[in-house]
């Protein structure tokens, strides 16, 4: 760890603070997203497709800020045990603390966007057997009554 007295503490030190600031404000986001996944999935089972269209947008908006935080973040991501061994115990502790919720919330958004996704694909599914069918019974209901009335007359005049 770098001494109080070193050249270039102070811009170690507000380094550091910007990237707590960051890690601090990416779980914010994080929280956010996954409510918003719990949100997503209660409009997909209730089939509330504007609902989910405006979490959807929603999401993207986060999305946005954790790209953007990003920057701040990743150089030390790149060099994470570096890093760690450069801040304050304190510090290490939280920016710890703070990545491991930051991956605990990721999974649990990806697995609920993963069964979404399964939902959305079985409706599609079901809608497309559902079209089938219709189609199928307009065609029955054509061919009985083909059958039962004889073939209609054509609409159009070819005679004139």
């Amino acid at each position: 760890m770098a001494e109080v007295d070193e050249p270039g503490w102070d811009v170690v030190m507000a380094n550091t603070l910007a990237i707590i600031d960051a890690l601090s404000e990416q779980v914010t986001c994080y929280r956010k997203l996954a409510r918003l996944a719990e949100a997503q999935r209660e409009h997909v089972q209730q089939s509330h497709m504007e609902a989910l269209l405006g979490v959807l947008q929603s999401r993207q908006q986060i999305l946005e800020q954790l790209q953007n935080l990003e920057f701040i973040i990743g150089p030390a991501k790149k060099r994470w045990s570096e890093f760690l061994d450069e801040i304050e115990p304190e510090s290490r502790s939280l920016a710890e603390q703070m990545l491991a919720e930051t991956r605990k919330l990721l999974e649990q958004i990806m697995a609920s966007d993963r069964n979404d996704a399964l939902a959305l694909e079985q409706r599609k599914v079901n809608l497309g057997k559902q079209i089938k069918q219709a189609a199928g019974a307009r065609q029955i209901n054509r061919n009985y009554a083909t059958a039962a009335y004889g073939r209609r007359a054509s609409r159009m005049d070819i005679h004139q």
